[in-house]
């Protein structure tokens, strides 16, 4: 399998302080990874040093081919292309319907062509279960709905890596567990998918790899 992510003992700093000492993970195609630990513990801050929010200063980290060290502020457009990103409060465009929404993030990062543009809006909205819906609003949506029309917005440029950061925290039990399926069958289509969560409800619906954030360290499990 094709290695996405390798950080090599890295120390992630948040506001000049340690928040993850040493770490060192890999990450290949097709994975589905739970980041696991209470708010706080990190889970975050690793995230957003995978899409260049936060900088990183030591060791040795590559995302999709992009080195970390170092990373220049105009390389970090082309390196968000490569990954999609999934909020836990969906951060959709209220004023705007589901197609517009998506519409807004392919214009944004490129894309030109209307037919294509909506082509693949159709597909990644039939993905995720709401070819339906490309004319509702987002207060016209169920909180499920929503997050399902974020990870279409973040499927639209074929990433290689989801990062969902707490995708499940909004949502009810139920729909929970349909959101975790769906990404489950998204990192089993090829794609690597990192699910951040302190939920151990949604965390005990399926087994899989788990990195544990506790008190500044990462534990790997399979």
């Amino acid at each position: 399998m094709q290695r996405l992510l390798q950080f090599n003992n890295v120390t992630i700093f948040q506001d000049e302080r340690p928040v993850i000492n040493n770490l060192s993970v890999e990450v290949s195609a097709g994975e589905f990874v739970y980041l696991l630990g209470k708010t706080g513990s990190g889970k975050s801050s690793f995230l957003k040093t995978i899409y260049g929010d936060l900088n990183l200063v030591n060791g040795s980290a590559t995302v999709c081919g992009y080195n970390l060290i170092g990373l220049k502020p105009r390389d970090i457009p082309f390196l968000r292309r490569k990954l999609g990103i999934v909020f836990q409060d969906f951060q959709l465009l209220t004023d705007r319907t589901v197609f517009q929404n998506l519409e807004f993030v392919m214009k944004a990062t490129g894309w030109t062509d209307a037919n294509k543009i909506k082509t693949k809006i159709f597909n990644v909205l039939k993905k995720v279960g709401l070819e339906n819906k490309d004319s509702k609003h987002p207060h016209e949506l169920s909180g499920g709905e929503q997050q399902r029309v974020s990870i279409a917005r973040a499927l639209v440029n074929d990433p290689e890596i989801i990062l969902a950061d707490e995708p499940t925290g909004n949502l009810d039990p139920e729909t929970s567990e349909e959101i975790l399926k769906l990404l489950k069958q998204i990192s089993e289509n090829g794609k690597a998918v990192l699910f951040a969560t302190h939920d151990m409800l949604v965390y005990n619906k399926f087994k899989s790899r788990t990195l544990t954030f506790d008190g500044g360290a990462v534990t790997d499990k399979v």
